[in-house]
């Protein structure tokens, strides 16, 4: 297995090492990037502490799409993990189960929903299993999602659903599995209600946009 784990983050100082310590453990992984995109609250600085951590770093914050494209540009390796940086009870037993379970069904393209973590985030990825950050994928998955967006202009936080539209569109050989326990840090808690409400909908329009636009 030779797999390169992207982890695109804007100010998760204070979580993502929640996130690179499992990482760092999991036995699939073999690279771990760290994509900041332009934080202000020593990101970059924390993820650098972790040794086998590589950070790539941006002076000015570009989206997550256009995050994890540098991130895939950079790494080294053909089988892509793609992971937030604001997950909670995150495993290397989860990683590894991902990563295992995508070569064992030689997939294209692999999805990690969350359960039996918080109920607002089991029940959201119910509703909408579509926009899990939580991917493995192949690299030529990636370049075809390049060929048929403008990341500065569709994507944003819609990366996720164009991923599934391609997937559907060109038949892609993909599955879902569970990462029990696993949740994630709601935008309301980490950036404060007013801020973090703009954020998720200033996300969900970048989705629809998304969702709307057509595939090239």
């Amino acid at each position: 297995m030779s797999v390169s784990a992207i982890v695109p983050a804007y100010n998760e100082a204070e979580r993502i090492s929640a996130v690179l310590a499992p990482l760092r453990e999991a036995r699939s992984v073999d690279e771990i990037l760290v994509v900041d995109d332009g934080s202000t609250d020593g990101t970059a600085e924390v993820a650098a502490r972790f040794p086998r951590v590589r950070v790539l770093r941006w002076e000015r914050n570009q989206g997550k799409a256009a995050a994890l494209d540098r991130g895939v540009q950079a790494a080294k390796h053909d089988v892509l993990l793609f992971l937030d940086a604001d997950l909670v009870g995150l495993t290397p037993e989860h990683v590894d189960r991902m990563i295992e379970v995508f070569y064992e069904r030689d997939l294209d393209m692999l999805v990690g929903l969350f359960a039996k973590g918080r109920l607002n985030t089991d029940l959201s990825q119910i509703i909408a299993p579509y926009l899990s950050g939580q991917r493995v994928l192949r690299r030529r998955c990636w370049e075809r999602l390049r060929e048929a967006y403008d990341f500065s202009q569709e994507l944003e936080y819609g990366v996720e659903m164009a991923l599934t539209k391609l997937s559907i569109k060109e038949d892609w050989k993909e599955e879902r599995i569970y990462l029990d326990g696993v949740t994630h840090v709601m935008k309301e808690e980490k950036r404060g209600l007013s801020r973090g409400l703009r954020e998720r909908l200033q996300m969900y329009g970048s989705i629809l946009r998304s969702l709307f636009s057509r595939v090239g």
